[in-house]
């Protein structure tokens, strides 16, 4: 029974969102377990590197998947689900912050870019002495990073976190920010100036107190 299950499952996998949509809408709630599969971990990523806080990140996890359910009749099935997906969810996730009245977004890790023969900024600080790698092993590299992601502007944080974080193309960030999609990549490679200026002062201060 349970191989059968298993079976169902990866056949349904291979299905398109708009096919899982529709057997959900016939009655079908399978396809939508099978969406929920599909998105759950990129949207708690970026959920709990948003809050930075795990419970939280489940709850909010929740919330989105029970909006979409309930949405999906008026959603159509012409369109991609996953932009709308980390709409609802960054617009979770604002709520959640503002309820605490602050915002605060924690990475515990930010991946390196390197699609579309794309540098990382983190590749491009300039070389200085010491090694960033040495400087890292007295300070917390880390929580640098956290600190220029934060003093970021919101229209370049909210750019970089969608694409290092979930790993969305320019196309589907600009459809979730609601702006053109050249206007994403505009604002990420400006991100990336700007973070490359920050990590580099900051590693000097840290390098020389």
């Amino acid at each position: 029974m349970q191989t059968q299950k298993s079976a169902v499952f990866i056949d349904m996998a291979a299905l398109s969102d708009a096919c899982l949509a529709q057997q959900t809408l016939a009655g079908d709630q399978r396809a939508f377990e099978v969406m929920v599969r599909r998105y759950s971990t990129p949207l708690f990523n970026f959920i709990c590197h948003v809050l930075g806080d795990y419970d939280q990140a489940c709850d909010v996890l929740q919330q989105v998947f029970t909006r979409f359910f309930t949405s999906l009749p008026k959603l159509g099935t012409g369109e991609p689900f996953k932009p709308w997906l980390f709409q609802v969810a960054r617009n979770c996730c604002i709520d959640e912050l503002r309820r605490r009245r602050r915002y605060a977004i924690q990475f515990s890790q930010l991946e390196l870019e390197n699609d579309e023969n794309d540098i990382s900024f983190l590749n491009e600080i300039p070389d200085t002495s010491p090694l960033p790698e040495e400087l890292a092993e007295r300070h917390d590299l880390q929580q640098v990073l956290r600190q220029a992601i934060d003093s970021l502007p919101p229209k370049f944080r909210d750019v970089v976190m969608l694409r290092y974080t979930s790993q969305l193309s320019f196309a589907e960030i600009g459809h979730t920010l609601n702006m053109p999609e050249a206007t994403a990549k505009t604002y990420f490679h400006r991100a990336k100036v700007l973070l490359r200026n920050l990590l580099s002062d900051q590693m000097q201060m840290a390098y020389a107190s």
